[in-house]
């Protein structure tokens, strides 16, 4: 993976018209001469697997091996990774309810040769589930981990569905599992596909009487899977949301991980003007790390918390009073706008995220956004900016309104002219001169080293040699220094406004 900076996006939604050239459109916004033109190291593609507008905004796909007609083709895909790396999504954890294999199945029931690919209640509880087993399920939204099903040859099957009732939980281990899951490995290695992001590989494991979350079975799992695909040349991100400690644990163990705690502690940092916290995580956090602020996800609360699996009581990284006013913080910022996106206000429900955009949670403050993408920059791992936050997007509560799907007010369809109007808004053109420092100066590949100097100041420093970067940041005044040498030695500034 290359150390530069990644735009995260969905590609019908970044000047997408779904006529079968959205590949090809984002390719020339992204190649030498477009308006993105060599600002990005990579690229990593929302799911654009066939369907792309199911109940999850594609990661309920009905075929994982086939893009979506409406974006293009494999060819285009492949014309993409000329010049960018490309990353993909593998739903690890269950497919579509549509999916040519389930249908079969609910045709056939027990007759069919995909039986044993979807997870019953029966499948992970043999011996029966009590009340306390299901109670002990991790569950990222509310309910219950099972829903009831008629099959269309009349069976009744209670079917595991993690997240939705239209996304069904597959059996990784079964012989059906393993074939499907190497199936998309051996598409997108075949495609130029060489990172791919494991999306709810945490819930991918059902065990009887566990939490089905994260299990020592999960990690197994994990490096079973992260084996097949090296040998295919494909890297492996793993998506967790978790106690951060657990974090720090998976992180030993895979290539890459999201660093989830950053964007809130940078939001903690601005709110409560003070920099422990932040700078306790910079202290440990791992390296092996994909820094984001946003995704196509909430911002993750659950990630700088207490762990509520432990009955012992572990603190997280910052008190649960200050947690609380940091959510109600952001829902202020937004003018009340997150309050209507996130928790039971909206559907797809998310218990440990608020949705906004990062740009209205900070108040739709320019330097106090600038400073939030330059500290992201400077901390080791890989940076990745989310399309919306590429163009200081805007809550959109017309498409919220829409949907009813909380994480849409994040999810922004921008049209070519309206790209190219936010282009020109000066906080979108610093923070892509900021990008292209951060891909282009050397001492990025040097070492890296931080300080506190006091309770409202943080010091990022990166050393290569004669090459340096600095970037130091008052919380409280936001008073701060950008300093970088160029080729000739010399020491520039660069100041946000």
């Amino acid at each position: 993976m290359k150390n530069q900076v990644q735009l995260i996006t969905y590609v019908d939604r970044l000047g997408g018209r779904l006529d079968g050239q959205d590949l090809q459109r984002l390719r020339r916004l992204l190649g030498p001469g477009g308006a993105l033109g060599e600002v990005f190291g990579g690229v990593h593609l929302l799911p654009f697997f066939h369907a792309i507008d199911g109940a999850d905004a594609g990661f309920d796909p009905i075929d994982h091996t086939q893009v979506d007609p409406r974006l293009g083709s494999w060819n285009d895909i492949k014309d993409l990774t000329d010049n960018l790396d490309v990353m993909g999504d593998v739903i690890v954890n269950h497919m579509s309810s549509s999916s040519p294999q389930f249908l079969d199945y609910s045709a056939r029931g027990d007759a069919s040769p995909y039986a044993g690919l979807f997870l019953t209640l029966d499948a992970v509880f043999p011996e029966g589930a009590t009340e306390a087993d299901l109670l002990a399920v991790y569950r990222p939204r509310p309910g219950l981990p099972v829903q009831m099903a008629t099959l269309k040859n009349g069976q009744k099957k209670l079917l595991w569905t993690t997240f939705t009732a239209a996304q069904i939980d597959i059996a990784v281990h079964h012989p059906q599992g393993r074939a499907y899951l190497l199936s998309i490995l051996q598409t997108f290695a075949d495609k130029g596909i060489r990172m791919v992001r494991l999306d709810a590989v945490g819930y991918a494991i059902k065990k009887a009487g566990a939490s089905c979350f994260m299990m020592p079975e999960t990690f197994a799992f994990i490096d079973e899977f992260a084996a097949q695909a090296r040998s295919l040349g494909i890297e492996v991100l793993v998506e967790i949301h978790a106690y951060y400690r657990r974090q720090i644990e998976i992180a030993a163990r895979v290539d890459w991980v999201y660093d989830f705690a950053l964007p809130p502690l940078v939001l903690h940092a601005f709110f409560f003007a003070q920099s422990g916290p932040l700078q306790q995580w910079i202290a440990q956090r791992p390296c092996n790390a994909l820094t984001v602020l946003d995704t196509h996800d909430g911002i993750g609360i659950i990630d700088i918390g207490a762990d509520a699996s432990d009955r012992v009581g572990q603190p997280g990284l910052v008190p649960p009073a200050e947690l609380d006013a940091l959510v109600e913080r952001i829902h202020s910022n937004s003018g009340g706008e997150s309050r209507q996106a996130t928790g039971a206000a909206a559907s797809n429900l998310d218990l440990y995220q608020v949705n906004c955009t990062f740009y209205d949670a900070l108040g739709r403050d320019d330097v106090r956004y600038l400073l939030a993408r330059a500290l992201q920059f400077f901390l080791p791992g890989v940076p990745q900016v989310y399309y919306v936050g590429l163009l200081a997007g805007h809550n959109d509560m017309e498409l919220l309104a829409r949907s009813g799907v909380g994480r849409d007010i994040n999810r922004h369809y921008y049209d070519e002219g309206e790209i190219a109007s936010e282009l020109q808004r000066p906080v979108v053109q610093q923070l892509i001169l900021l990008i292209r420092l951060r891909n282009s100066h050397p001492a990025f590949a040097g070492e890296f080293s931080s300080e506190a100097t006091s309770p409202q100041d943080l010091t990022l420093r990166w050393q290569a040699g004669a090459q340096q970067a600095t970037l130091h940041v008052n919380f409280a005044t936001l008073a701060h220094e950008l300093s970088h040498t160029d080729a000739s030695g010399q020491l520039q500034s660069l100041q946000f406004h």
